[in-house]
């Protein structure tokens, strides 16, 4: 393209061709992550809520149109792990048109979470309800929550 471009052979065409690629390229915000949704970038990430009272750890996960049993919630060594697989096989077949239609679709994930020195590991329960994983990690007896303190700026 450059030797096309020096031999004056589509002069206006090339410039403009190699400027847009070079310009789109640097001023696409490649590491901008504020603000964005993972399904938008391909990927099958579910959102999650993280929420501490004075008793527990509360982590609820969007996962709409999964089942209870597409889970697996385990914790090691103070790592809370949610992950799922699920595979789907959809065939359809019409003898009398000679079609045959087969669809497949696999969807993984895998979140995990480091879970606080006041985590009580052995008081844990999961419930999955209307598309949400409910996940209530109970606190150590004599736990208490932190206190917020605002750092003042200068």
């Amino acid at each position: 393209m450059e030797t096309l471009v020096r031999a004056g052979l589509f002069p206006t065409l090339a410039n403009k061709t190699v400027n847009n690629f070079f310009d789109d390229f640097i001023t696409r915000d490649l590491f901008d992550w504020t603000d964005k949704n993972f399904a938008a970038l391909g990927s099958n990430l579910p959102s999650v809520n993280l929420k501490e009272t004075d008793t527990n750890i509360e982590v609820e996960l969007a996962a709409p149109g999964m089942k209870r049993e597409d889970f697996k919630v385990e914790i090691d060594n103070d790592v809370l792990m949610i992950s799922s697989e699920k595979e789907e096989e959809k065939e359809e077949v019409r003898k009398k048109d000679n079609y045959i239609r087969k669809e497949f679709n696999y969807q993984s994930f895998s979140r995990t979470f480091t879970l606080p020195e006041t985590a009580n590991e052995n008081k844990i329960e999961a419930n999955y309800k209307d598309g949400i994983l409910h996940v209530v990690i109970g606190k150590k007896e004599g736990a208490k929550k932190r206190t917020l303190k605002t750092i003042p700026i200068k």
